[in-house]
């Protein structure tokens, strides 16, 4: 059942994302730079049903994770004990001073927030969403 729900977040997740940037059917690419636990930009539009690669660039001297969803996914993780986010497209942690891509397609419009959830962080204000059209 774990393994189930776990399918059902990354195609929606994945689906979420592709939609981030413009373009035909092949790949778009765009950088999400992490700078004074601050995601830069905060902002992305892409169209749907496009698969897009996320560029993460962690420039802080301490980790973060970049989770895109739903309000639900977001509930999860801010009551979740997960300390790592690998297996998932759409969850994905950054070591500190290192870069991460991960490739995602949005199949459905609306937004999506990506926010870091370690302790203090979506308060402080690492927040950003993710726009499909």
């Amino acid at each position: 059942m774990r393994q189930l729900l776990l399918l059902l977040l990354a195609a929606a997740s994945l689906a979420l994302l592709v939609a981030a940037c413009g373009g035909d059917a092949s790949a778009s690419n765009r950088t999400i730079a992490v700078r004074y636990s601050q995601f830069e930009p905060g902002v992305i539009t892409v169209p749907q049903g496009v698969p897009i690669t996320f560029t993460l660039r962690n420039d802080d001297p301490i980790e973060h994770e970049w989770i895109v969803g739903r309000p639900d996914v977001h509930e999860r993780h801010r009551t979740g004990t997960e300390p790592f986010h690998a297996e998932l497209p759409s969850e994905v942690t950054i070591p500190a001073f290192s870069s991460r891509e991960t490739t995602l397609t949005f199949f459905e419009p609306g937004d999506y927030a990506f926010i870091c959830h370690l302790p203090g962080h979506e308060d402080y204000g690492m927040v950003g969403v993710v726009k499909i059209i």
